[in-house]
């Protein structure tokens, strides 16, 4: 099995989970956050819903410079919005994760500040951590949000408390 295939598999399935968190986000709380270091709930939301660009970022570039690089975080306004966000994203990485040969995974990715490096990895460890794994991450961070809002939550690895059994 080519190596794109699993992590393909893996974030058509994620993707389901993270879409059906991401329908429950109240757009009257987007501005509510828990603490005053915290990212607003729909600045969280929508940093959840664009992650999965950063599989698309990661393969189709060997660095990011934070130096060179402007990020502007996405204007959200609905969670329709939310919801394109992330469809757009999760479409991206599709398109992106099929056309990835082998041998693109084992190339180093480099994240650093002008001169100041602050990894270099192979592409691959690079899909788990710091896209992968930093979904997951924030997707777990937005559960708890809505969970102190008192938002029903639903399943993702299993039923939520939320969720009846059957």
């Amino acid at each position: 099995m080519p190596i794109y295939e699993s992590f393909l598999m893996e974030l058509k399935e994620e993707a389901k989970a993270t879409k059906k968190l991401l329908e429950r986000v109240p757009e009257k709380s987007f501005s509510w956050k828990p603490h005053e270091k915290s990212f607003t709930l729909s600045r969280l939301a929508s940093h959840v819903a664009e992650l999965p660009g950063w599989v698309t970022f990661t393969l189709d570039n060997d660095e990011l410079d934070f130096g060179k690089y402007k990020y502007t975080p996405p204007e959200i306004s609905s969670t329709s919005d939310l919801i394109k966000l992330h469809e757009d994203n999760v479409s991206m990485a599709i398109k992106s994760l099929e056309s990835t040969k082998d041998e693109e995974f084992a190339k180093i990715w480099t994240m650093k500040n002008n001169e100041i490096i602050y990894f270099s990895l192979p592409k691959i460890v690079v899909l788990r951590s710091f896209a992968y794994n930093h979904m997951y991450h924030h997707r777990g961070q937005l559960m708890v949000y809505l969970r102190l809002l008192d938002v029903p939550l639903p399943g993702v690895y299993g039923p939520t408390a939320d969720e009846k059994m059957g």
